[in-house]
């Protein structure tokens, strides 16, 4: 029986795992109070528990345990795992959320039946996640799977990231990244959502700012995907759920990669919303079976 958070900037998100995810409520996220932040996951704790186990808004070492935990300030920096195992009394297992949605989509989503996993997330942010053989690869630092960092876009759509470095994929690639891109193209200050909308209604100019986006993205993912040997890469987050937004990035990387194949490599990711639940569920299952 797994104890599963999903914990993100703003609520904390538990549920119950004993062959079904059974959802237990959420609370507000204690931002800058350590001690109120161990009390929140303590709160759900009965005591009938095999271990707890975090998908975090964040990197852990793997090496330290400690994290980077940037939105929740009352956390970033520590060991998380030691410090709620001494609130709890339980074993603790702390996972990148990403991590976790890709581990979901590969157990019991898009990607179930496949060896080799890469889960995209488009959303606020880039972000990613591989699996192998139901093992969630962590890499040094935690930081396998983070795709949308490193500075690969040149010219003038080379944008300064949030990570310190200039032209990551996160940059252009996010939600905030096409409007950015939208905005340099025409000087318009408009929405993702509209963005999207404008180009499904075959607007030039969104459809412009689209095609863009999907060359800037397309090249580094199908890298990627060359280097890990995806089967199949499950695409979650805000902007995946835009009808055909999938399909359409899909196209423009299976025509870059070296694995010719004519079935859909880019698909939509299936476990929706509990995603990080279940994928830190999933991790648990394997920690403590």
């Amino acid at each position: 029986m797994i104890l599963a958070f999903d914990i993100g900037g703003s609520r904390i998100k538990a549920a119950l795992w004993d062959g079904t995810l059974r959802p237990l409520g959420e609370v507000p996220t204690p931002l800058g109070d350590r001690t109120a932040f161990q009390t929140a996951i303590a709160g759900f704790v009965t005591g009938k528990e095999t271990g707890i186990a975090i998908s975090i808004a964040g990197v852990v070492d793997p090496a330290t345990g400690v994290g980077k935990v940037a939105n929740i300030p009352a956390i970033d920096g520590l060991s998380l795992a030691p410090a709620l195992e001494a609130a709890t009394g339980l074993p603790v297992l702390v996972l990148n959320d990403a991590d976790c949605f890709a581990l979901a989509e590969a157990m019991q989503g898009a990607g179930r039946g496949h060896h080799s996993v890469f889960g995209v997330i488009l959303g606020s942010g880039v972000g990613g996640g591989l699996v192998r053989d139901g093992q969630v690869v962590t890499g040094a630092g935690g930081y396998a799977g983070e795709w949308g960092h490193g500075p690969v876009i040149r010219g003038e759509f080379a944008f300064q990231c949030g990570c310190g470095q200039v032209g990551c994929v996160d940059t252009v690639g996010s939600a905030r990244g096409l409007e950015r891109l939208h905005r340099k193209r025409t000087a318009e200050l408009l929405g993702s959502e509209a963005i999207i909308a404008g180009w499904m209604a075959g607007e030039a100019e969104a459809g412009e700012t689209m095609a863009l986006w999907r060359d800037l993205v397309a090249g580094p993912l199908a890298m990627v995907v060359n280097v890990v040997g995806a089967e199949v890469v499950p695409v979650g987050g805000g902007l995946s759920r835009a009808p055909g937004l999938v399909a359409y990035l899909d196209e423009a990387v299976r025509v870059r990669i070296l694995r010719k194949t004519r079935s859909p490599l880019l698909v939509p990711a299936e476990c929706g919303a509990d995603a990080g639940l279940l994928g830190a569920a999933m991790a648990g299952v394997a920690a403590w079976a």
